[in-house]
């Protein structure tokens, strides 16, 4: 057992532990824009990014860190990385498919240090990080053609 895994069993033995609430309308609440999504990395990228929540862990890390901080002084012991469309199949969708691993490894990060920060300001209170993966925009179970309805837009080995 890890030295993490042990410390959370011992944390849930005594108390409930909270984890974080919704990250997409705290990112909504802070005002971000079009061009805060793009940062001067993707200020030229084609497709508008706005909604894009996981790109900001790479053009804004800024707000993504004071929502994670936001949480953990409200009490949170768990914050959840922003990764929750950080697939190569829904950032497909704004043409970042391919800056999906390093959205979850800025991700990571980012919560981390907010997590080790908080633990340092009161170390009897450790807080943690856990990854966070939502539904993809695409599905496995039914054709996205009226037409051909065994046709699946993406394959299970592409999901996994």
């Amino acid at each position: 057992m890890s030295t993490v895994e042990q410390t959370i069993r011992e944390l849930l033995a005594r108390r409930i532990l909270v984890l974080d609430g919704a990250m997409g309308t705290m990112v909504q609440r802070s005002g971000v824009t079009e061009a805060d999504y793009r940062g001067a990395r993707f200020e030229r990228h084609p497709k508008d990014l706005k909604g894009d929540t996981d790109v900001l862990v790479l053009t804004r890390p800024d707000v993504i860190r004071r929502i994670h901080d936001e949480y953990f002084e409200a009490g949170a012991d768990i914050a959840e990385t922003n990764t929750f469309g950080a697939t190569s199949i829904v950032q497909a969708e704004y043409d970042l498919g391919e800056h999906a691993f390093e959205m979850n490894v800025a991700a990571a990060r980012i919560a981390k240090e907010s997590a080790r920060e908080w633990t340092k300001r009161t170390p009897g209170r450790p807080r943690f990080v856990a990854g966070s993966i939502g539904p993809l925009n695409k599905t496995l179970s039914l054709s996205p053609s009226v037409a051909d309805p065994g046709y699946r837009a993406v394959t299970f080995d592409q999901v996994r």
